[in-house]
């Protein structure tokens, strides 16, 4: 919404954009959106203020919507972020969802349980407040989480222009290697370029870096980690994919005992062959529910299988306000995923993550088997999801 008005200038919107945002968002629940999400970590959504995702939050409220937020901070200002986002749910009248849930970075590992309290007084006050996790110790973003936002004002061309410029690098620089609270600075954040992931990359000539740490690209370019980050959006053309290991697996663990706190993978689709082999990817687009059964369910038991189907499952259907969807009852879709227990185990790594599970059997989506003895059987069944604003509704067919 920002971008199509403003584009990726910082500054906030004037009333009339504000007012073609907002029946844009009105458009598009009524075209089957959930509710309004923001990025604040990242440009340009780091330039939105309070009232500007206030008022965007009220136009989805009257159809159900919700706000979802990767919030402004995971860090340094991990409390006040919260506070943020129950100032907005609480304001325009929809319930919130944190998009994850995290105390990133070693300084801020003892924050979580005030940020676990937080949350549960404004739940216990009646405020709709969810959160979701995956349960690894890393997420995955880019080299852009690493480099103050004004130097991203504009969008990739003006950020890449910039880099060049000795003078603005020199301050990127020093700016990329300062604790603050201004931005979420994953650079300080991980304590060492060693844990600092490079995992995709656009240009051809710069793959071969796949799986190297930014340390040891710095090391191999006898630059300095910050140069040398620099140096790769440039050459990259793009903000390189990159893995931030950030967190304590004792806060992941605490996390998944949380009743409130639903599950997901925050990945896209791959498979373990073709164009997808030229990058690589955190393991959790391939591992992370099979490492949730497997590990943490059968293995460690921090939770029951019931809590973690549950919260993999309805907990997020129902957030979503998804119609007939995420239960076994008569009258709902068909998405069922058949596995055993006893075996399911995740196999995908930080080194090798293009790897499959295995425990699944079979998988059948919208009634129709999809996976059967775990080979896809090449039928196609899926169907667009829409949420409670759709005006399509009351003249939808149910085919299953």
């Amino acid at each position: 919404l920002r971008v199509h008005e403003i584009d990726h200038a910082n500054r906030p919107p004037t009333p009339a954009e504000l007012q073609r945002m907002q029946a844009l968002a009105r458009r598009a629940m009524e075209e089957g959106a959930m509710g309004v999400a923001s990025a604040l970590i990242y440009a340009p959504a780091f330039y939105a203020k309070t009232d500007e995702l206030v008022a965007l939050s009220k136009a989805v409220a009257p159809y159900g919507g919700m706000y979802i937020s990767h919030m402004r901070s995971e860090g340094t200002r991990l409390l006040e972020a919260i506070d943020e986002l129950i100032t907005i749910s609480r304001e325009a009248g929809v319930p919130a969802e944190i998009y994850h849930l995290k105390a990133a970075g070693q300084p801020n590992w003892g924050k979580l349980e005030s940020a676990i309290a937080k949350i549960e007084q404004a739940r216990a006050s009646g405020l709709h407040i969810t959160a979701d996790m995956y349960n690894y110790i890393a997420g995955a973003t880019g080299l852009d989480a690493s480099m103050p936002p004004w130097v991203q004002e504009g969008g990739y061309k003006e950020w890449a222009a910039r880099l060049k410029d000795p003078a603005i690098r020199a301050r990127v620089a020093q700016e990329m290697r300062t604790p603050t609270d201004k931005w979420e600075n994953f650079f300080v954040g991980v304590g060492s370029p060693d844990k600092i992931l490079l995992i995709s990359f656009k240009a051809d000539s710069l793959k071969y870096l796949t799986g190297k740490t930014l340390a040891e690209v710095a090391r191999m370019r006898g630059k300095s980690p910050e140069e040398t980050a620099m140096d790769l959006v440039i050459q990259d053309g793009s903000r390189v994919g990159t893995v931030y290991f950030l967190m304590s697996e004792d806060n992941v663990r605490r996390q998944l005992r949380l009743p409130w706190v639903s599950f997901d993978s925050d990945e896209g689709s791959y498979a373990p062959e073709g164009v997808f082999l030229k990058s690589n990817v955190h393991p959790r687009a391939y591992g992370n529910f099979a490492r949730l059964l497997g590990r943490y369910v059968r293995d460690e038991k921090i939770l029951p299988l019931q809590e973690a189907i549950r919260r993999s499952t309805s907990l997020p259907a129902n957030n979503l306000k998804l119609r007939d969807r995420g239960r076994l009852v008569p009258g709902y879709y068909a998405d069922i995923v058949i596995f055993d227990p006893k075996t399911i185990q995740d196999h995908a790594t930080f080194e090798k993550p293009h790897q499959y599970s295995t425990g699944v059997r079979d998988v059948f989506v919208n009634g129709v088997e999809v996976l059967r003895n775990g080979e896809h059987t090449g039928a196609l069944p899926g169907r667009v999801v829409r949420g409670p604003g759709w005006v399509g509704w009351k003249s939808e067919k149910r085919t299953n």
